[in-house]
């Protein structure tokens, strides 16, 4: 983090110290998590949903953190006040600390901040930018999904003083959210990936999930550039809101009005790796093949390429990075091959009807028979899809009618909130030892340890709070009683 004295945060917080702070105190890194303090940490004590960070005060000192930034006092064993800066709100100090930090930089060094946000593939895409960016000058993303009020914040504070790129993941579950991300950091580039129906329960539908994204683009100065997805209509109209240019990406044998990085000649390998020719407006083409699993990601690859072209970054070596590049963070259509024979597709961090749809997809590619090899066993493990409101019965019907309509061959339904897929499977016409119903991961592992046979391919996928990335890893470790790990 850059340095920050005590007279540093309390300009900027408005905050009051406690009469136990030291004058000199000097931070050099923040944090929410009492277990990540180190020697000079801010630790931030945030209440939370489910634990209150003023309770881990003590430890946070006691590892090293030189001062709380909290918003009530409170006392050690010895009745003393902790050293701390007392403020209204402490996830709002987070935020105004971390523009302060933005700012110093864009001063200092002319940094640039890259926006991204949709309903699917914010992380990936921010993976792949930022691997580009790294090769050119330091640049700092979140770790893992950072995207909130928090985690915005929490990835700004891993700058240093020589940060150049911020490659920042913006998430929304309601509308002016995204406008708070954009007025804490200022974004010059804006990449909308897509709009689902990801939290279309708490967003009230998708109309507003369109307006909330949106504001991104809304938030761009005139020397902004939008980057927009041209194959969703959602996002491609959003142009008219755009405060700087406007670029599209897709792929098709003839780029449209305004596109920027295009790609031609789009397929999917044997192994369900995208290849396609991206090709540049300044004339530069380039035939890549991806490392990432699925023809869905062909939108986050494009949607990477041309914002570090909109950074004049060259085309060589963009198209050097993403060649081959595989996705850089846990549980996105994460590839395992156990020593039987079986392969695990763990894209189990989230899901909504879109991604859903897209892992579907690519697991029954995978199972086809190609040239001489023979089709492959095909086994969907699926658990509910989050935040979907009203629409989630209507979502999961659709989703398992769609499993036996692309010839899945074994569906594995897990938990009750995802019941109505395997209701709609059976309906379907898939019965028998076809599809599962199970009321727990547990029942789900046992199933699975029990009849899986080598060859099998297995997709986890799930929203995070079912829990089935780590049923994924726990079946890409299995080895059956017998067998030689």
């Amino acid at each position: 983090m850059i340095e920050l004295s005590l007279t540093d945060l309390l300009s900027i917080t408005g905050g009051k110290a406690t009469n136990t702070v030291a004058p000199g105190t000097v931070m050099t890194s923040a944090t929410t998590d009492s277990r990540d303090v180190v020697p000079g940490s801010l630790f931030v004590a945030k209440p939370g949903e489910f634990s209150d960070g003023h309770a881990f005060i003590d430890a946070a000192l006691s590892s090293g953190a030189v001062l709380a930034l909290a918003e009530r006092v409170t006392l050690d064993e010895q009745r003393r006040e902790h050293p701390a800066v007392i403020v209204p709100d402490a996830v709002e100090a987070m935020g105004k600390i971390a523009a302060h930090i933005v700012a110093y930089l864009k001063q200092k060094n002319d940094a640039v901040v890259v926006g991204i946000t949709g309903s699917a593939g914010k992380t990936t895409t921010k993976d792949l930018l930022a691997a580009i960016l790294s090769e050119v000058a330091p640049t700092v993303s979140p770790i893992g999904s950072y995207n909130g009020e928090v985690g915005v914040p929490l990835t700004v504070f891993n700058a240093t003083e020589d940060t150049k790129y911020f490659v920042i993941e913006m998430g929304a579950t309601g509308i002016g959210h995204l406008t708070y991300l954009t007025d804490m950091v200022h974004p010059k580039i804006g990449v909308v990936l897509c709009v689902g129906t990801a939290h279309a329960g708490e967003f009230g539908g998708v109309e507003n999930i369109e307006k909330a994204k949106g504001e991104l683009v809304e938030a761009l100065d005139a020397d902004g550039i939008a980057i927009l997805n041209a194959e969703d209509p959602r996002v491609a109209r959003m142009a008219s809101r755009s405060g700087g240019a406007v670029r599209f990406f897709g792929a098709g044998s003839k780029p449209v009005e305004g596109a920027g990085v295009w790609a031609a000649d789009v397929e999917v390998n044997s192994q369900g790796h995208p290849e396609m020719t991206l090709q540049f407006p300044d004339g530069y083409s380039q035939r890549i093949t991806s490392g990432l699993l699925g023809r869905h990601h062909v939108a986050n690859i494009l949607a990477a390429a041309n914002a570090a072209y909109a950074l004049d970054i060259d085309p060589a070596l963009i198209a050097r990075v993403l060649n081959g590049r595989k996705a850089g963070s846990r549980w996105r259509m994460e590839r395992v091959e156990r020593a039987d024979g079986v392969s695990i597709i763990n894209d189990a961090y989230n899901a909504n009807p879109e991604s859903m749809r897209a892992a579907l997809v690519t697991l029954a590619e995978l199972g086809l028979p190609s040239g001489e090899t023979p089709g492959r066993r095909t086994w969907a493990v699926l658990g509910e899809m989050l935040e979907l409101g009203d629409e989630s019965i209507h979502q999961h019907d659709l989703l398992g009618r769609l499993a036996v309509r692309m010839n899945i061959k074994k569906l594995v339904v897990v938990g009750r909130g995802a019941k109505a897929a395997y209701n709609s499977a059976v309906l379907e016409g898939s019965w028998g030892d076809e599809a599962f119903f199970v009321e727990n991961v547990d029942e789900a592992r046992t199933l699975l340890q029990e009849q899986l046979e080598p060859g099998d391919i297995v997709l986890f996928k799930s929203s995070n709070g079912a829990g089935l990335r780590h049923l994924g890893d726990d079946i890409a470790a299995f080895v059956k009683e017998g067998e030689n790990a």
